[in-house]
């Protein structure tokens, strides 16, 4: 669970050191790409909720949370828990579910086998966003109660807490978590056109319906839902960027022209060019940016040359020695922006970095920073850097993935991982009967293969304790954009 009391933007502190590519890893592939590929999309099966399917790799875990949505009639299982708790949160799920989908729209050409399975991780949330979604200018955005669920530590297996069923409708709107959810809808529906166009189709249609919602009654879902859903996933930047998101993601999996008139009458209002350069769960801002500067790159509409300077901007705030340089990096090279689960910032822009140098190499184009010149190879440098420091490459020698390389965190801040599992230990684990494994020293029983957790801190140190949720939580939105970034490493070292 992310707990941001205070969303401190760490970026506005410049960089100490400049950025300097070592020149071997040129010819050389640093890690098993392939490898950390698979457990990435793996990790996905380990934060399933509802029936578990017959092929399930995590064998570890159970079915969970079969009831859900029965206190409101509504059948409401399925789904993913977020990170090491046992709620399910529609906001991050959406975010989650559009990041593993631009992840396969990008580079699934490049997964072979994996493609699979990383369009059945995609399906699991979907399927659940679909229900959802059901009932018109509804949408069903939480399952659980993070307060009661967090006086107990017990195995999603077990789960006897309040199962409470929370929604947004017109009375009591919430943009931000309708217009990621039509996102999600709309990116999926891409990744499905071909292999399964009835479902595409299907999502498509509803994330049309819901995108209306979000726009026709505005208002952020955390103003209505205040004590449900703060401090956890309160929406902080405002809905705009969501709105601005799934306009973005509809014109793309539409190609209709009024999505494109939406974008451009409505950009200015929803905050298109302020600046800001954190992409994630809560802030969608660029990456709205960098999806509509594709439109102006790859696909020539040029009403949307002006997304090309704004992703630039971004650009240039990340890229190290910069004048324009407004991010910070530990000592031992990793992208810094804030304390709590920083990792889901650094597998997120790795990700842009990849995709926008993607972009860019098939416009023949670059990007100008002040005097100097960044060209798609160094975007690809970067990512790549980030990505090796998370497997591995740092001062610790520490992988932050469960289950990649010799040495991984250990003692991961997640309920099922630290439990035994109902295999192993079939008797019901009582709510307060868990905490002595939370405050153990043992290794997690179960290992959460490919989960990525929350990270080491500015000064590239990390702890392993289980008790420390801020590095050592995994989350679904931390994986989800890493998955493309992998496809591309994995396939540009000749590994896939």
């Amino acid at each position: 669970m992310t707990f941001f009391v205070l969303l401190f933007l760490v970026s506005l502190f410049s960089a100490s050191h400049a950025f300097t590519p070592h020149s071997h890893h040129r010819h050389l592939a640093s890690h098993n790409y392939r490898d950390a590929l698979s457990k990435s999309i793996l990790f996905f099966e380990g934060q399933r909720s509802g029936k578990l399917p017959p092929n399930q790799g995590m064998t570890w875990r159970g079915d969970s949370a079969l009831s859900d949505g029965s206190a409101m009639h509504v059948d409401l299982v399925g789904g993913y828990y977020d990170a090491g708790d046992n709620v399910k949160f529609g906001f991050p799920m959406a975010f989650t579910a559009t990041m593993l989908s631009w992840s396969v729209i990008e580079f699934g050409g490049l997964m072979k086998g994996e493609v699979q399975n990383a369009r059945e991780a995609i399906r699991w949330a979907t399927d659940y966003l679909l229900k959802a979604t059901q009932h018109p200018d509804v949408i069903y955005v939480q399952v659980g109660d993070a307060r009661s669920d967090h006086v107990c530590w017990e195995r999603p297996e077990d789960m006897d807490t309040p199962r409470n069923v929370y929604k947004i409708d017109k009375n009591n709107p919430g943009s931000d978590v309708a217009a990621e959810t039509a996102a999600a809808l709309a990116a999926a529906s891409l990744v499905f056109k071909k292999c399964d166009p009835a479902y595409s189709k299907t999502l498509v249609t509803r994330a049309t319906r819901v995108f209306e919602f979000a726009d026709k009654y505005r208002g952020a879902y955390s103003d209505g839902l205040r004590p449900i859903v703060c401090p956890f996933y309160c929406s902080y930047s405002g809905y705009q960027d969501e709105l601005l998101w799934g306009a973005a993601w509809l014109h793309k999996a539409t190609g209709k022209p009024m999505y494109l008139k939406y974008i451009q009458v409505n950009g200015p209002t929803l905050g298109a060019a302020e600046f800001d350069n954190m992409f994630g769960w809560d802030n969608k801002h660029v990456g709205a940016r960098m999806l509509l500067s594709k439109g102006f790159l790859v696909q020539k509409v040029q009403s949307l040359h002006e997304y090309k300077a704004l992703a630039d901007n971004f650009i240039c705030s990340i890229i190290p020695g910069t004048s324009f340089s407004a991010s910070q990096y530990t000592p031992g090279g990793l992208l810094f922006k804030m304390s709590d689960s920083n990792m889901q910032y650094v597998t997120s822009t790795s990700f842009l970095l990849l995709t926008y140098a993607k972009y860019l190499t098939s416009a023949h184009m670059s990007v100008s920073c002040g005097g100097a010149t960044v060209t798609p190879k160094t975007l690809r440098t970067l990512a790549k850097k980030q990505v090796d420091y998370l497997l591995g490459d740092n001062p610790l020698k520490m992988s932050y993935m469960v289950g990649y390389g010799p040495n991984y965190p250990r003692r991961i801040h997640h309920r099922g991982s630290s439990l035994p599992s109902i295999e192993v230990h079939p008797a019901k684990i009582q709510c307060s009967a868990g905490f002595s494994a939370l405050s153990s020293q043992s290794p997690n029983p179960n290992v959460l293969v490919g989960a990525v957790v929350g990270g080491p801190d500015l000064h590239d140190r990390f702890p392993d304790e289980r008790s420390d949720y801020a590095q050592s939580e995994p989350a679904t939105y931390t994986n989800a954009p890493l998955v493309g970034a992998l496809a591309y490493l994995a396939h540009s070292f000749g590994q896939l």
